[in-house]
């Protein structure tokens, strides 16, 4: 049971991710400001109220997982998740909190794209990160082949 609330949380996570951030691109290129706010909004609520409980959810159950299994995979994925973790709360939140704000006042400044750009670039080192995990966990579930890389 652990391995599938492990799996499907992965998976939601990830898919938030991505759609936040394809969603912000999108719309940043050839949405009106209304489209911005709307988008800005659903990111927060009901996002983020999706997004941290599936993170928290799968380095929760994988933590229980990684107890009955080792090797390099299961270190390397160990190592990854902190990064997640730190970098959703203490950047992606904070960062689509604040850009909620300021586009439903329509403050699209300076401020508001350099915001913008953090965002995303720690958006796509998690993607990066979690795509990562999810390849190892693939490989140690047998689903993926292995690569000369992992019998190093």
């Amino acid at each position: 049971m652990i391995l599938i609330i492990h799996r499907i949380s992965a998976v939601i996570a990830m898919a938030c991710i991505a759609l936040f951030f394809s969603s912000t691109i999108i719309v940043e290129l050839i949405g009106a400001a209304e489209s911005i706010v709307i988008v800005k909004s659903l990111i927060v609520w009901p996002g983020l109220f999706i997004l941290v409980p599936s993170i928290a959810l799968t380095g929760g159950s994988g933590f229980v997982l990684s107890k009955s299994r080792n090797g390099k995979l299961v270190e390397r994925k160990k190592k990854r998740m902190p990064f997640v973790g730190v970098n959703g709360i203490v950047v992606l939140v904070p960062c689509a909190i604040v850009l909620d704000r300021w586009a439903s006042a329509g403050s699209f400044d300076t401020q508001f794209y350099m915001v913008q750009c953090l965002e995303l670039f720690a958006g796509a080192i998690n993607l990066m990160l979690m795509g990562m995990n999810m390849k190892d966990g693939l490989r140690m579930s047998g689903r993926l082949g292995s690569s000369p890389i992992i019998s190093r």
